[in-house]
């Protein structure tokens, strides 16, 4: 298993964060409020985490949705992944949005999303005229059928 060192400030108090598993890919993070924030049905919000990080080149941080928030609450991040760039050096805040139909409250300290740090390629664009055949084409959207 690859690690990688990432410098971290945490201004919030809360817990670094952290894999809840040996094998887990992505780690919780945890919001960071002077009060609880209630979302209503379908209300978005920013929420602090109170997190700073340095990444190394060729690396990115993504930010997902935690399954059982999603699932058993209707909680979910708006723009997911999220992507914090390496030379991003501001807060990690997190767009929480509220997908049920009842307001949800989301208290300090508690865990909102999950962070996966991972290596990426930089990408050196070839102009070229055509493009090699493959099996698929231009196959696209519901090209394979439902069954």
């Amino acid at each position: 298993m690859d690690k990688v060192k990432v410098k971290i400030v945490n201004k919030s108090g809360n817990a670094l964060p952290t894999y809840s598993t040996v094998q887990s890919a992505g780690m919780d993070l945890r919001a960071w409020l002077d009060e609880p924030v209630t979302l209503a049905p379908l209300e978005r919000r920013l929420i602090s985490t109170g997190v700073y990080i340095e990444l190394p080149a060729g690396y990115e941080c993504q930010i997902r949705p935690r399954s059982g928030m999603a699932l058993k609450r209707g909680l979910t991040v708006l723009n997911t992944p999220g992507t914090i760039d390496a030379d991003y050096r501001g807060e990690v805040c997190v767009i929480l949005v509220n997908l049920s139909g009842e307001p949800q409250t989301i208290e300090n300290g508690e865990r909102i999303c999950q962070m996966v740090v991972a290596r990426h390629s930089t990408v050196e664009w070839e102009p070229v005229d055509t493009l090699e055949e493959s099996d698929r084409g231009a196959g696209g959207f519901g090209h394979t059928g439902t069954k």
